[in-house]
């Protein structure tokens, strides 16, 4: 007869997820994820793998529940650069108010496990694209429909917010000053026009 699970999966996940998030990978041990999760290491090996597997599915995790609603947004019909200025506002924002100073996951992955770690690096790439796609199709959007001069290159410009808000993720972990960054979302938003 099979055992059921003495835990909740998709619990110990999002824990683990915050466990990571908080103290980064090499930081948080198996003795640290049995004691937040409160779940048995033999457990945690049978249901998500090692270590490795397990920041992987938060870090999945944490993607699912992030990159849906900055598509979501960029994507309603009618005018676009209002949702763009909204979105520079909303990173410089929370970057800005992270008193936790955890900054963003697929960013201090990027720093910590990029160079390392192909299947982190995967994911950190991935979403990145998605960003930038969404960022470009929303702004040749907005060329098309006239809010943006139409000599202002849509691609360019959205790896040049991409790169502002990896930024900004940055320096919300660090203890600076918030007006770095909401000068530099002024500066995003009056380059938009």
């Amino acid at each position: 007869m099979a055992r059921t699970k003495e835990f909740d999966p998709d619990a110990a996940l999002q824990r683990a997820l915050e466990l990571f998030w908080e103290r980064g990978y090499a930081a948080t041990s198996m003795a640290d994820l049995v004691e937040r999760l409160g779940v048995a290491r033999a457990s945690l090996y049978a249901t998500f793998g090692d270590k490795h597997a397990l920041y992987l599915a938060a870090l999945d995790r944490y993607l699912q529940l992030r990159d849906p609603a900055i598509m979501e947004a960029l994507s309603r019909p009618g005018p676009v650069l209002p949702a763009v200025r909204a979105l520079i506002e909303r990173y410089a924002a929370e970057s800005a108010g992270d008193g936790r100073r955890l900054g963003c996951l697929v960013v201090n992955s990027a720093v910590e496990r990029g160079p390392s770690d192909a299947e982190a690096a995967r994911r950190v790439e991935a979403s990145w694209t998605v960003l930038e796609t969404a960022l470009t199709t929303a702004l040749t959007r907005a060329r098309a429909q006239g809010e943006l001069a139409a000599g202002r290159d849509p691609r360019s410009l959205a790896r040049l917010l991409l790169v502002l808000f990896q930024g900004m993720r940055v320096l919300g972990r660090a203890p600076a000053s918030p007006d770095r960054l909401r000068d530099a979302a002024a500066e995003a938003v009056a380059l938009l026009g």
